[in-house]
C-alpha cells in the first residue's frame, strides 16, 4: 500500500520511540484503490487493559500474601505511577515484562508522613486518596498542574464519612490534599449518600477499599441522580466479586454494598485495554473495505468500551467476532458510513474516537453524556470542538439545552481527501486520547500533523508503532479472492 508519496518514510517516523518523536508529527495518509483500503486487514493486540490494571495493583498491594499481574502495561505512565505509588506506600513490587508480583500489606499500609505525586494519572489520584484511609499515618497527594485544577473534593466528603481527616493545601477541593486516615479504620454504620459525582473514579475508590473496612454490613453506598460511568463502577464491582469479596448492587447501581472477606493474593491475566482497541475499530469503521481486529477481548468483558463495535455497526460497519474460546473482535468498513445519535455515558473514554468517525459520515452525528470529558486531562469538549473545527466539521453544543452534547456535521462533500488539502495541525492538549484519536483523521485526510505526539505514553506507548503497521499493509497473497474479516 502506497501513501501518497511518503507511506515508507511516514511509517518509519512512526516507529521512532517516544523520547525521538518531533514536536510535530506528519501522519502518513494512505492511498485507496478504486475508494476501498482491502489493503488494510490484520490484527492488533492493544496493551492490556490501564483500568483494570490500575484497579488489580492496588488491590494486589492490600491484599495478603504475592498476587501475580500478567498482561500488565507496565511500560504506560498511569501504570508506572501506580506501581511506584503502592511501593512507597510500603508494598512490595517486582516488575519485568508485562508480569508484575506485588506483595501485599495485609490491609494495612506501614507508610506514614508520605507524599506521593502521581502526575497526571487521575486513576491513581482517585483511587490512592481513598485508599490512605488505610495507612499508618498521614498521606500527601499531589499531581501535575493539570492534576491541580482537576475536583475532588467530592471524595473528599466522602473519605470525611469514612472517619479520615482532609486538608487541601492549594485551591479548594483540588489537589494536593493531605488525608489523616482514622487510627482505627471502619465502615459506617449506616449508608453514604451520594449525589451525582464528577467522576465514577470517586465511587469507585471506595469501593476498593471497602473490603478492608470492618463493619457487620459493610460499606453502603446509595448514589441519587445520575450514575457517573456506571460501567467503570460495574468493572469495580466485578473485579472484586472474582477476587473474592462479598458484592451487592441494585440492577441500576443506585444502591452498592462492598464487605469483605478482603481478597486474598491471587493470580490474574488482564485483558486488552478495550479503550485502546476503540481506535483500531474506528479505524476499521472509517476505511471502506478495511478490516481490522483486535486480540485479547473477552466475550465477558468488564470493559464498558468493549461494546463501542455496536455503535460502529449502527453506522453501517460490519462487526465480526471470534469464535467460541476465541478471543477477539474486528470490524469492517462499509462502503458508507451514516451518522449516529449515541449516548456515550457509559464509554466516556470512547467520545473522541466516536467523534473522529462521525467525521466521515455525512450528515450530522449526536454525541450525548459527555459531562465526566470535561474534567480529564483536557476539557475534551472543548478541544474536540476546537481541533474538528480546523478540518472544516462544524461542531455546536449545547444542544437542545443539553450542555453535555454536541453536533458533529462534516462539510459538503466530505473532508478533503485530494494531496493538497491545507496543511492542519491537532492540538493534544498532552492529551493521549486526544492525539490517539484525531489521528486517524490523519489517514484519509492528507496533511494532518499531531502535536506532542508522545503524550500517547499515559496508556498506549505502543500506539504510533501499531498505527505504521496500518500504514504498511500491503495485499497478502492468501487474502486474494476472499472477503475481509478472518481471525488474527
Amino acid at each position: 500500500m502506497r501513501a501518497r508519496g511518503r507511506t515508507a518514510d511516514g511509517a518509519e517516523a512512526l516507529r521512532a520511540p517516544l523520547a525521538s518523536l518531533p514536536a510535530s508529527l506528519p501522519i502518513p495518509t494512505l492511498a485507496p484503490s478504486r475508494g476501498q483500503y482491502r489493503n488494510v486487514d490484520l490484527a492488533l493486540c492493544p496493551p492490556g487493559s490501564k483500568s483494570l490494571a490500575n484497579r488489580a495493583l492496588l488491590l494486589a498491594g492490600l491484599a495478603s500474601g504475592r498476587s501475580i499481574i500478567t498482561g500488565l502495561p507496565a511500560v504506560a505512565e498511569d501504570v508506572r505511577v501506580m506501581l511506584d505509588a503502592i511501593a512507597a506506600l510500603g508494598a512490595g513490587v517486582s516488575v519485568r515484562g508485562d508480569r508484575a508480583e506485588i506483595l501485599g500489606v495485609g490491609g494495612r499500609w506501614p507508610a506514614s508522613d508520605v507524599t506521593l505525586n502521581l502526575r497526571n494519572a487521575g486513576t491513581a489520584t482517585r483511587f490512592l486518596a481513598a485508599a490512605s484511609l488505610l495507612a499508618r499515618g498521614p498521606v500527601t497527594i499531589d499531581g501535575s498542574p493539570r492534576m491541580r485544577q482537576r475536583p475532588i473534593g467530592q471524595l473528599a466528603g466522602i473519605i470525611r464519612a469514612l472517619g479520615g481527616a482532609v486538608e487541601f493545601l492549594g485551591d479548594e477541593g483540588c489537589p494536593p490534599l493531605r488525608i489523616t486516615p482514622p487510627t482505627t479504620p471502619a465502615a459506617p454504620s449506616a449508608p453514604i449518600t451520594i449525589p451525582t459525582t464528577l467522576s465514577g473514579q470517586f465511587i469507585s475508590a471506595v469501593l476498593l477499599v471497602a473490603p478492608w473496612l470492618p463493619g457487620p454490613g459493610g460499606v453502603t453506598l446509595k448514589l441519587t441522580g445520575e450514575v457517573t460511568s456506571a460501567s467503570y463502577i460495574a468493572m469495580t464491582l466485578g473485579l472484586l466479586g472474582r477476587l473474592g469479596a462479598d458484592v451487592r448492587s441494585s440492577h441500576d447501581l443506585r444502591v452498592v454494598r462492598v464487605a469483605g472477606p478482603p481478597p486474598a493474593a491471587f493470580d490474574l491475566v488482564l485483558e486488552a485495554d478495550a479503550s485502546a482497541a476503540t481506535y483500531w475499530w474506528g479505524l476499521g469503521a472509517m476505511l471502506p473495505g478495511a478490516s481490522i481486529r483486535v486480540a485479547g477481548i473477552e466475550p465477558d468483558s468488564l470493559q464498558g468500551d468493549s461494546r463501542f463495535p455496536d455503535l460502529l455497526a449502527r453506522m453501517g460497519a460490519r462487526v465480526i467476532r471470534g469464535k467460541p474460546g476465541e478471543s477477539w473482535v474486528g470490524v469492517a468498513g462499509p462502503a458508507g458510513l451514516s451518522p449516529v445519535l449515541a449516548d456515550l455515558s457509559d464509554m466516556p473514554d470512547a467520545a473522541m474516537t466516536l467523534a473522529a468517525v462521525a467525521c466521515f459520515a455525512p450528515g450530522t452525528s449526536i454525541l450525548r453524556g459527555l459531562r465526566t470529558l470535561r474534567v480529564k486531562e483536557s476539557d475534551r469538549v472543548e478541544a474536540m470542538c476546537r481541533e474538528l473545527t480546523k478540518v472544516g466539521v462544524r461542531v455546536e453544543h449545547p444542544v437542545s439545552g443539553d450542555a453535555d452534547a454536541i453536533t458533529l456535521t462534516p462539510p459538503p462533500g466530505g473532508l478533503p481527501e485530494r494531496a493538497d488539502a491545507p496543511p492542519v495541525e491537532f492540538e493534544t492538549y498532552d492529551d493521549h486520547r486526544m492525539a490517539m484519536s484525531l489521528a486517524l483523521i490523519g489517514l484519509r485526510r492528507p496533511n494532518v500533523r499531531i502535536l506532542n505526539p508522545a503524550c500517547v505514553g499515559k496508556s498506549y506507548p505502543g500506539f504510533w508503532a501499531d498505527l505504521a503497521r496500518v500504514v504498511e499493509c500491503k495485499p497478502r497473497r492468501a487474502d486474494k479472492g476472499r472477503p475481509p474479516g478472518g481471525p488474527p
